[in-house]
């Protein structure tokens, strides 16, 4: 699963708020083909997706969206 920004001030709010919580995460960069104002995204396991979603809201941290994987594409969740 991918979390996409439009800005690295959110990303990296998010990223410490998700490690705060213990989610296994990885920044990496925001693949091509999803348009975001940010370079950076959070990957973190399918399994996490709730936990990320709870943080996500409850803290208020604004996202492009909530990807995942499927053969090429990244399609969005939210």
């Amino acid at each position: 699963m991918l979390l996409a920004f439009d800005s690295t001030q959110q990303a990296l709010r998010a990223e410490m708020l998700l490690e705060y919580a213990d989610i296994e995460i990885d920044i990496r960069p925001t693949p091509k083909e999803i348009t975001a104002g940010c370079a950076l995204s959070i990957e973190f396991p399918g399994e996490s997706l709730e936990q990320v979603r709870d943080i996500i809201h409850s803290e208020n941290v604004e996202i492009r969206g909530i990807y995942f994987k499927i053969e090429d594409k990244y399609v969005t969740m939210e």
